[in-house]
């Protein structure tokens, strides 16, 4: 492996921790930006599909398991 594959996954990261700060900062102000994988992610979670909406909401957001889980557990 070379130097930049094994940065690779430290940049996913901090891009995650830079999206999470910025959803906070939204949600603070009472600002909403729906997304375009949110219908499907609500669809699955009506539909009791719950693991499949957090494969769903991982693949969209890049977001980890515990962050997946709790954002579809708030909608359902």
């Amino acid at each position: 492996m070379d130097l930049f594959d094994s940065r690779i996954p430290r940049l996913e990261k901090r891009v995650a921790r830079i999206e999470h700060k910025l959803d906070l900062i939204l949600a603070h102000l009472g600002l909403t930006e729906p997304e375009p994988w949110s219908d499907e992610v609500n669809a699955l979670v009506r539909d009791g599909r719950k693991i499949q909406a957090i494969k769903v909401y991982r693949e969209a957001t890049g977001a980890g398991l515990k962050e997946a889980k709790e954002a579809v557990d708030k909608l359902g």
